[in-house]
């Protein structure tokens, strides 16, 4: 969970401080007051780029430096177990008696870190900082840029400079959006993007994976794009790679969906229709996908992109207590549906790691009858730092007096 928050020059904040509590956060506030702001913020605390997937030059503030700055303490909330762990964990990632100043600001003066490489997920090091120890258990991270480099992100962990990748290992974020009520009907890519964030909260090499198999194909489709003969044994190498990362790309996809899968399928009581989950399109593993690009290269110039892969994957997703497509349900179903999931999917990942995932659900209460929110809020307490937005304060009655409530704009 996320003990404090600091904006600084993000969207319409110019300096914003959050000290949210476990449990609920409940934000509320006119539109446009930048409610959506601060959960767009929160998800940048995660690999990828963030619930809107907007460009870092339009996060930062207009009229201020140029760069911006999201800035955060995490404390676990784990299991007994797990929480045992945690300690080790830190010393034997950051060094044993070290201790860290949290990086919420980037100075043009700060050390900054080398060209990101074309595909995240090797560990760039930074300098470490000493200064007063934060407590037990806690990290601070923190994510911006600079205005000499605004399209350019900037990671620190603990002060020491690093990959959006490594943040998936203190830290897993869901969130649910307006954007997303019609996921079911949309491009293959937007589900495949969907199941990628859920595959990433239980395995954090899934990033790494994805990043180096799209990387290599771009590669691989500028050489088939070019005039001439292209070289046969980079060609090779390149299919190589693809392989490699693509079939554990795969992998760990059907995963996800067996686990997710199953545990739908057995929420008799949950107050949301159960989805069921499959994939469609390619399927096989590293042999499999080397043969098919080696034997595609000429299909593949002719058409100017790759045909075959996980890339070509997409996330079919049923009503099953309908026994229906949930593209063909009603737009009410498909949020019930998502939210389901979503949900389903918070319970996988607790489980699995003994940290509860946080999430950000956006103008969701506005979208559910009385009795639907309220057993919505009866399923998500006690489970985890769950952000959520509306404009009302009555929408989140139901909640009663044990949330972190933060009226915006006001």
């Amino acid at each position: 969970m996320l003990s404090r928050l600091v904006l600084t020059d993000f969207r319409n904040h110019a300096d914003l401080t959050l000290m949210p509590g476990p449990g609920f956060v409940v934000l509320t506030g006119e539109n446009g007051a930048g409610k959506t702001n601060i959960l767009e913020a929160v998800s940048l605390l995660a690999p990828g780029r963030g619930l809107r997937r907007a460009a870092l030059g339009e996060m930062a503030r207009q009229g201020g430096a140029g760069s911006f700055g999201v800035a955060a303490t995490l404390f676990p909330e784990r299991s007994q177990k797990n929480a045992a762990e945690f300690p080790s964990r830190l010393r034997e990632g950051l060094g044993e008696g070290a201790t860290y100043v949290l990086a919420s600001a980037f100075e043009e003066s700060a050390p900054l870190p080398r060209p990101l490489p074309q595909a995240e997920g090797e560990l760039e090091e930074g300098e470490m900082q000493p200064s007063d120890a934060p407590a037990v258990g806690e990290v601070d991270v923190a994510t911006g840029t600079l205005a000499s480099a605004p399209e350019r992100r900037i990671v620190r962990i603990q002060g020491a400079t690093t990959t959006a990748n490594a943040l998936a290992e203190w830290l897993t974020i869901l969130w649910l959006t307006p954007a997303m009520d019609r996921l079911f009907v949309a491009p293959a890519g937007e589900r495949r993007g969907f199941l990628d964030r859920l595959t990433l909260a239980l395995a954090q090499s899934h990033a790494h994976h994805a990043a180096r198999y799209d990387a290599a194909m771009r590669a691989r489709n500028r050489l088939l794009a070019d005039e001439g003969r292209p070289d046969g044994d980079w060609l090779s190498a390149l299919e190589a790679q693809m392989a490699e990362h693509g079939a554990a790309v795969d992998a760990a996809r059907r995963e996800t969906v067996t686990l997710l899968g199953t545990r739908l399928a057995h929420q008799d009581d949950s107050p949301f229709p159960r989805a069921g989950l499959t994939l469609e399109g390619w399927a096989g593993d590293t042999t499999r996908l080397q043969a098919d690009l080696a034997q595609g290269r000429a299909r593949d110039a002719a058409a100017g992109r790759t045909l075959s892969g996980p890339h070509r994957v997409d996330l079919i997703v049923t009503h099953l207590d309908k026994e229906r497509a949930a593209s063909l349900a009603s737009t009410g179903e498909q949020k019930a549906l998502l939210l389901g999931i979503v949900l389903a999917h918070a319970d996988l990942v607790a489980e699995r790691t003994g940290q509860p995932p946080v999430l950000l659900l956006d103008e969701v209460a506005a979208h559910l009858d009385p009795a639907r929110r309220a057993a919505l809020f009866a399923r998500l307490a006690g489970r985890g730092q769950v952000w959520m937005t509306g404009t009302e304060d009555a929408l989140f009655d139901a909640i009663g007096p044990q949330a972190t409530r933060i009226a915006v704009g006001r």
